[in-house]
């Protein structure tokens, strides 16, 4: 959404440990509008940031990675979930999504008044994503097309494929979730008109309708698995939270087991090559999007950033960025893995060790989704919530949240831009941080040994760090568009 935008400047100090900021710095929505000017320089809390992901991965270098695998390898029974209610919900989730589209052709074309685009985009890629990170995999009692899937498999005599657990066919394996994740990234932060209730509307029945009908030719769980973008996302994010749901054929309850954050990280299979593809280009996209309203990146493309002339004027240009990162990131990526190689001397095939290495990524991944969605979903979740009382603009009030009085000031002034801006930058430096820690057990189960693991984990390591520099710039640099 490209509301809420704050001016904002303060003095940050930083300590070479936990980056103890102790000022305000700019806080601002997903997107905006109006531009605004950081005054005072920024390198305190920049160097800051850098040495406290190299200082955590100095002191994992000193520190037995045995113990920390054991750590990771705990797993405790937390309850158990009917199965029943899977399908139950995503009736219910379908129903919804019915509803969110006829509100998207019939009712009010302001998108901070129509429940389409908030939803879609403020609840359901903003907040539900940032809950499949930290508590668990929410989607898969609730994704939409489970219920109906269910329902046409049956009627065609195919009751019970959803449960195949198989890989896409013909090598395909996630390149059909990378294709429709550069498409969705294209729409959010290219094409000129993303949260036109009309056009949203009929954008997604059209994916919709082609995601059942690849679900019902390849399998529910296959396509679902690594054809479908924000169900793969969402799956491999959840990986990453505390909660994981076992599955158990035949069981008519899903138990539900705790481990400590990233621990099911270390313990992945090796990705294909589509799939380092696919979690590096959910990455760059988010980066992508606040790169490009920067006045370094206007400036770049001969754009006044104090006179933004619209995003169709940069269609091009940013489509060719969007690409352009995902590129980039994924060559030092792939760069770094094999230059560990080089180090370590290991005979570990660089094909396996990026595709195991790729999972360190996802901590990061999630920090600059929280950091980069965090004052969106504070404000345009209070829009949501009055647009759903009124979905077709007729003056209801469903929910009797119609009339609420939305705080779009929540994130202005010194004492609430200073804790919003404190969290992002605490959350970047922790998904670093943790993102470092699960490479080390990561690359000693792979190596066998410490020494060749952190030899291996030197240029990985040299990347996070500059990426962590980079996620705290984006933060703090002033934007135009």
């Amino acid at each position: 959404m490209r509301q809420g935008r704050i001016w904002l400047f303060g003095e940050v100090a930083a300590s070479s440990v936990g980056l103890a900021l102790a000022s305000a710095g700019p806080a601002f929505a997903h997107a905006g509008d109006a531009g605004f000017v950081l005054l005072l320089p920024t390198g305190y809390y920049l160097a800051g940031g850098a040495l406290a992901v190299a200082l955590s991965f100095a002191i994992l270098a000193a520190v037995p990675p045995g113990p920390l695998a054991r750590l990771a390898e705990w797993r405790g029974k937390f309850f158990s979930v009917p199965i029943e209610w899977r399908l139950v919900l995503s009736w219910l989730s379908f129903a919804g999504f019915v509803a969110l589209l006829l509100a998207g052709w019939w009712g009010s074309r302001d998108p901070l008044s129509n429940p389409l685009p908030l939803v879609f985009w403020t609840i359901l890629w903003g907040a539900l994503a940032i809950v499949e990170g930290l508590v668990g995999d929410f989607w898969f009692w609730i994704n939409p097309w489970y219920g109906p899937y269910r329902l046409l498999a049956a009627a065609l005599g195919r009751f019970g494929a959803e449960d195949r657990d198989r890989p896409l066919p013909g090598g395909l394996a996630y390149w059909p979730a990378a294709v429709l994740f550069l498409a969705f990234a294209w729409l959010e932060l290219v094409y000129p008109a993303p949260e036109d209730p009309d056009r949203l509307a009929a954008v997604l029945l059209a994916y919709y309708l082609a995601n059942l009908v690849a679900a019902l030719a390849f399998g529910y769980s296959a396509w679902m698995r690594q054809g479908e973008c924000l169900s793969a996302f969402f799956l491999m994010i959840s990986r990453l939270a505390v909660l994981s749901g076992r599955k158990q054929d035949g069981a008519r309850d899903r138990p539900i087991d705790v481990a400590l954050p990233g621990a099911r990280l270390a313990s992945a299979e090796a990705l294909p090559p589509s799939g380092i593809v696919f979690l590096l280009l959910a990455l760059s996209s988010v980066s992508f999007d606040g790169l490009s309203r920067t006045f370094a990146w206007l400036g770049l493309v001969g754009i006044n950033p104090l006179d933004f002339p619209g995003r169709s004027a940069v269609v091009g240009v940013n489509t060719a960025g969007l690409v352009g990162m995902a590129g980039a990131l994924c060559g030092a990526f792939l760069l770094a893995v094999w230059l560990g190689q080089l180090l370590s001397g290991s005979a570990v095939s660089f094909r396996r060790a990026a595709g195991t290495l790729a999972w360190s990524i996802i901590p990061i991944s999630l920090a600059y989704h929280i950091a980069h969605n965090l004052t969106e979903i504070l404000v345009n979740a209070q829009y949501a919530l009055a647009a759903v009382s009124d979905p077709l603009a007729k003056g209801w009030d469903l929910f009797g949240t119609a009339g609420m009085y939305v705080h779009a000031g929540i994130t202005a002034g010194y004492d609430s831009a200073w804790a919003i801006w404190n969290t992002q930058a605490a959350v970047i430096i922790a998904g670093h941080v943790l993102a470092v820690l699960v490479a080390h057990v990561i690359a000693w189960r792979l190596y066998g040994t410490a020494r060749k693991a952190v030899l291996s984990q030197i240029p990985l390591a040299l990347l996070m760090v500059f990426y962590t520099v980079f996620g705290l710039w984006l933060l703090a640099s002033p934007t135009g568009a």
